[in-house]
Order: structure tokens, then sequence, then C-alpha cells
């Protein structure tokens, strides 16, 4: 007698039926009735009210949030505090959405201003790593007004839904960082006869996607493809977060905190260590930031001015710390690379004079390693290298960045 074919327990669909089935401890399941219970549970995920948002993700707190980022980045306690509650308030939206009729909570966009080499950039990837949301770090320079060589404002979402795999429920709790948000500032306070199609065009055209509003993207971004069918995103959930260097705005910040003095005498007992500290929404404004966006941006902090203390740390104790990656370049060769302590002075008193912040540190290195890199790998018998300062300084003084003059 042939043995009786299996059957699904839920549908009866025999074994021939289906491509798959699944055996329990007492039971069978087909793939029809699986993917119909995956599509039940969605559902009522959806009618909950959860937005999409996974339950089960663990939500890090600021204080947690912030001893995270204190592994990458040196310094810059104010800003990593800011950040790190503006991304735990942001979970807290996306898990509670408020029902009809209760509270509903705005989010609280960020503007971030600190001059060239202090950290955010590095900020902005560091929250990278820890986010169980989509992510995407956007440049504010090739935006321009829609119809104008360049890329459109949307194109900044098409980047957050590559990150989210294209899934839009996913890109619509996800956070965008806008780097170099100063260069789309008004040229000129005058009437001109020509558009600002880069600076107050692009922000008007941001309005839109800070308050949020159903946006229109195009998947593969631009206007490279205008057969693509566009995808349609809500940017009520999604957090922006903008940096910028805004090179001239401590003159603004001086003005108004009337610091500045005629004469040959100048009272500076009242004046902050760094400006930056003062920075208040006027001072964009009269940097050139419309009122309207402006007010997109409750939240505002700034980056300290790196000093030497902070550049010596920099270079030795973040996770990624330059000393440790050109320590890893060397090991992979086989070579033991150590540094002295003058070493390390020296090449912090260069970055102090070339004005560059944590990035002159790395030009730095390069040209202290040049010769280095180049000759010993595959050199038998060199399994070890000791940077002192008499090293450093001949091989930094023979390159041409060590040739270069520094305009006092």
């Amino acid at each position: 007698m042939a043995d009786r074919e299996i059957n699904c327990s839920f549908c009866g669909r025999k074994k021939s039926e289906v491509d798959i089935l699944i055996a329990g401890v007492t039971g069978h399941i087909c793939d029809h009735c699986i993917e119909q219970a995956d599509a039940i549970v969605k559902e009522e995920r959806t009618d909950e009210g959860d937005a999409g948002f996974d339950p089960g993700v663990q939500m890090d707190r600021p204080a947690d949030i912030k001893r995270f980022l204190d592994d990458y980045v040196i310094g810059q306690e104010n800003a990593k505090r800011t950040l790190s509650v503006a991304v735990y308030n942001h979970y807290k939206r996306l898990a509670h959405p408020a029902a009809e009729g209760e509270i509903e909570i705005d989010k609280s966009n960020i503007v971030l201003v600190g001059e060239t080499g202090t950290g955010k950039t590095l900020l902005a990837r560091s929250i990278a790593r820890l986010l169980k949301v989509p992510f995407c770090i956007a440049d504010a320079t090739i935006l321009t007004e829609a119809g104008y060589v360049g890329e459109d404002v949307e194109s900044v979402l098409s980047r957050l839904l590559q990150s989210a795999d294209y899934d839009v429920s996913k890109a619509e709790r996800g956070i965008v960082f806008i780097d170099e948000i100063d260069k789309v500032a008004r040229k000129s306070d005058n009437p001109s006869i020509t558009r600002d199609v880069s600076g107050e065009g692009v922000q008007q055209a941001l309005l839109k996607l800070l308050e949020g509003a159903e946006v229109n993207v195009p998947p593969q971004g631009g206007r490279k493809h205008p057969e693509q069918k566009l995808i349609s995103i809500d940017t009520r959930n999604i957090l922006f977060v903008c940096g910028g260097a805004f090179n001239g705005i401590e003159q603004h910040i001086e003005r108004r905190i009337a610091t500045s003095s005629i004469g040959f005498t100048t009272d500076t007992g009242d004046r902050p260590e760094s400006l930056l500290s003062s920075i208040a929404p006027s001072d964009l404004k009269s940097f050139g930031l419309i009122p309207e966006l402006i007010g997109r941006f409750p939240v505002l902090t700034h980056l300290d001015p790196l000093d030497p203390e902070a550049l010596r740390r920099i270079l030795t104790e973040p996770k990624n710390a330059l000393i440790k990656q050109y320590q890893r370049l060397f090991e992979i060769d086989g070579i033991d690379l150590q540094f002295d302590a003058g070493a390390l002075d020296f090449i912090v008193e260069r970055a102090v004079e070339f004005k560059l912040g944590a990035r002159g540190l790395r030009s730095i290195c390069e040209a202290v390693l040049s010769n280095a890199m180049f000759e010993l790998p595959g050199k038998e018998g060199v399994d070890s290298l000791r940077i002192t300062e008499e090293y450093a300084k001949q091989q930094f003084g023979d390159s041409a960045t060590g040739r270069l003059k520094v305009a006092s």
C-alpha cells in the first residue's frame, strides 16, 4: 500500500501542489500559508499605528549615544550632548507616534556651526555607525534651484532612499546630514538682476523638505533619468542635521555682543574664549540664511576650535585615530611603527601653524611618512620603524608641504 501523501495542516494542499512544505512537531505548513500569515502580521502592526517601526529595536539613551561618540570624537562636549538628545528624541517619536487627539511631538532639526576640521562631518559619520535607522550625508554645494545646472534638493532624499534599500517606510523615519549648509547663504543683501539659484533659491526649495511634506523623489537621483517613475516620500518624520563652517560669522557675533572697540584700549574682559559659543539664530540671519529656513532649525549648537591638546589626543586616542591607522598600514607589511612623544608634538605644532584643524594632521603625517611608505614595503631585514622628532622634522622639511610658507 502506497504511503499517504502529506498535506499542509492549514490549507490542506498536497505536497505535490506546493513549492515548499515545512514540517513541524505535529503538522506541516506550505509556502502559500507562510506568505499569507506574514501579510496578516504586517497589516496588524500597521493598524496599531507603529508606522513600520520595529518595536524590538533597543533605543539607546542619550548618555549611551554620547559615550559611543566619545570613542570617535575628541572634545566637543556640547555638540555631542545636543546631537545625542536629538537622535534619542527622534527614536521616541518613531516608537510612540501620536494617535488622533493626542499630543504630537515636533521634530527638532539641528544646525552645527564650527570651523573646518573641528569634527562636524566626523560626528555625522560616527552617528551613522550607531543608528538603526537609514542615514545619509548630502552636500549642499551641489544643489541648485529647480531647472538649473546642478542637483535638485530632492536628490537629498534619493540618497536616503538608497540607504533604506528603496524601502519608503524606512526612509520616512531616517536621518539626513546636509554638509556645507553655509554655502547656500545669500550672496548679498542687495537686489540683483540675476537669480541666486545656488543660494537663496536652494534655501527656499529646502523649506518644504524640512517642515514636512509629500515630496516626489526620483529613485535614481537627478535629471539623468527623466523617464524614471517618481516615488512619494513624507518628510514629517525625517530628522535633518545641517553643518557648516560659516567662515566670518564671528564678525556678526562680535557686532551683536558689542565686544569690538575703537581706539588704543580694548576691553576684552567679558569676551568669551570662542565667539561661536555665543552664536544665536540672528547671527545666521546676518550671515545670509533666510528667516524661514532658520525657523525650521530650532536647535543650534557649535563646535569649539581645536587647541593643541585636543589635536594631540585626536592623533592617538579615538578608535580610528590617525596614528593607529598608519600603524595598521605598516603592520600589513610586517613592520612595527612607533612614534616618539616629540614627533607627535611636532606634528601638532605644524597642524596649529597651518590652521586646518584635525584635517591638517593627516597632511603632515603623510609628509613625514611618505618616503617610508614608498621604500620599506618588501625591504628585507626591516621589521620596525621608529619616528623620532629629528626624523619627523627632516622628512617634513624635505616635503613639498614643509616648504610651504604659512601666511600669518
